[in-house]
This record gives structure tokens, C-alpha cells and sequence, in this order.
């Protein structure tokens, strides 16, 4: 299986192999780097699929792989039923930037995994993100610069490829590396949730997906008709998981949303989300 590859407008190179989509930009030498952006690719699912076992268990030992372990080490720094599978993404996203920043000297780049997002900013460099509700709804927009601490983004939630246990359309995490983003966003939609709300259907997740790492565990399906203060009330299971990690200094910032309310926890030093 060949990766395959395409110039986008705005200067940015389309990567795909098998499940992995990638956009990606740099200000630089940006032919050697989509260069090494693509040849890192080529090799990152054949090094995920020697150790898919380890990776889909919630209690394995450390994999060998350089990918798998620090998709291991991201899930370990979390408290809560979380497979290594949960930093997938954003690790991918930012072993690809690695190759790149190791091959040419670059200002600003990114990879972006199916909107976990790997940043690499220097000399004053900025970059923008558009935050979208579901049906496509401006939810606000974060801008970040190169004296943040924040180099990885990722979003989850009932939107999103991957199953959840719990309702939030989305919630977008900004921390200091993509793939501690990418678990804690998870966790984090898995916490906005009104448990045994009977508008909110659930399932096995093996029923699903067959071979989910989730197995047994039930995922939200279909989410019905919820008042206001259910709405609010799983937003606020959220907004105190999102609290606890902010203050054990795994995330920055966090921003989730469910049918029209939003709650925001932000940076402790500097203000990045600017609400819509």
C-alpha cells in the first residue's frame, strides 16, 4: 500500500495511508519537509500493527515501538479506563512533525490527524484555529503563539471517528503535546454524560465495531431530547474532569459543547479561547 499524496491550496500537502489523513503546512523549507512528512508515513502503520494487542488493552505492558510507546506512556499519565488507542491520533500527528523538524529548519509547521493537531511554532509564529459545532455552528476560535506552552490540540465527542462514553458534541483540549491532547479530550467527552437518562441509548462496544478495544464497555449510540439542566449538569461532569487535569498539568485549556451551551476552562496565565 502506497502513501498517497496531493498539493492542496495554501501551500499544504495531503497525506494518506490506509486509515491515517493527514493536512499538513510549513513555512520553511517545505519541500524537504513534506518529503519527510511522507516517508515517516510509510512506515507508521506497519510499526502500530506489530503491537496492535498491546495497544488495544487497557492494562498491557509497555509496546517497543517508538509510536506505540508514547501513545502507552500518554494513556499511563491518565486516571480512568483508557487504551493506549486514545493517544493514536495525535501521536501519529506528531511523529510525522518530528521527521519533519529533524529533516529542515521550520518557523511554523503542523500535521493535522482528522483534527488532532500536532504545532510546532518558533520566531513569533501564530496559528489559528476555527472551533465548529456539529452542523458546522462558529463555536469560537483559538490562537496560539510561540511562547505557549501549547503544541497539541485534538478533539472528541459524539462527532468525532471514534466511540464514546459520553454525550459531548465536541470537546477541543489544548496541551502540551498532541497525543496527551488527544487522550484527555477523550476522557473528557466521556465525562459529560447524565447517567441512566433514558433519552440517552447505549450498547456494547464490540457491537458496534467489531474488535473496538473497548470491548464490553457501553458507548453512547443515539443521544434524544435533553432539558436544559441536563445539559448543563453533563457539561458540569466535564468541566471537573477537565478542572482535575488542568490542575495535575496535563491540559492547558479545554472547551466543550453540547446542544447550544458551552463551558470553558482556560489557561491559567494567558487567555487563548475566545469565546463566539
Amino acid at each position: 500500500m502506497q502513501v498517497q499524496r496531493a498539493l492542496l491550496s495554501g501551500d499544504r500537502l495531503h497525506l494518506q495511508h490506509g486509515p491515517i489523513d493527514l493536512i499538513i503546512g510549513a513555512d520553511g523549507t517545505r519541500t524537504r519537509a513534506f518529503e519527510a512528512a511522507e516517508l515517516r508515513l510509510s512506515t507508521v502503520l506497519a510499526e502500530l500493527m506489530d503491537e496492535i494487542d498491546l495497544l488495544q488493552r487497557h492494562d498491557g505492558p509497555s509496546p517497543k515501538g517508538a509510536i506505540a510507546r508514547k501513545m502507552w506512556r500518554a494513556a499511563q499519565a491518565y486516571q480512568g479506563f483508557v487504551t493506549p488507542m486514545a493517544a493514536v491520533a495525535g501521536t501519529v500527528a506528531e511523529a510525522v512533525l518530528q521527521a519533519m523538524r529533524s529533516t529542515t529548519d521550520l518557523r511554523r509547521a503542523y500535521v493535522n490527524n482528522g483534527g488532532d493537531i500536532a504545532l510546532h511554532l518558533s520566531h513569533n509564529a501564530t496559528f489559528d484555529i476555527a472551533i465548529s459545532g456539529l452542523a458546522g455552528a462558529d463555536l469560537g476560535k483559538i490562537t496560539l503563539n510561540s511562547d505557549s506552552e501549547v503544541r497539541g490540540i485534538a478533539t472528541s465527542g459524539q462527532g468525532g471517528r471514534s466511540l464514546s462514553f459520553g454525550i459531548a458534541e465536541s470537546v477541543t483540549v489544548l496541551a502540551k503535546t498532541a497525543s496527551m491532547a488527544d487522550v484527555a479530550a477523550t476522557l473528557i467527552a466521556g465525562a459529560v454524560d447524565v447517567p441512566d437518562h433514558p433519552a440517552i441509548l447505549r450498547a456494547p462496544a464490540k457491537q458496534i465495531r467489531e474488535g473496538s478495544d473497548l470491548g464490553a464497555r457501553e458507548v453512547v449510540t443515539q443521544v434524544g431530547d435533553l432539558g436544559a439542566k441536563d445539559v448543563s449538569s453533563a457539561l458540569e461532569f466535564g468541566v471537573q474532569r477537565a478542572k482535575q487535569m488542568q490542575q495535575q498539568g496535563l491540559i492547558q485549556a479545554a472547551s466543550l459543547h453540547l446542544r447550544g451551551q458551552s463551558r470553558q476552562i482556560e489557561m491559567n496565565l494567558e487567555k487563548v479561547l475566545e469565546h463566539a
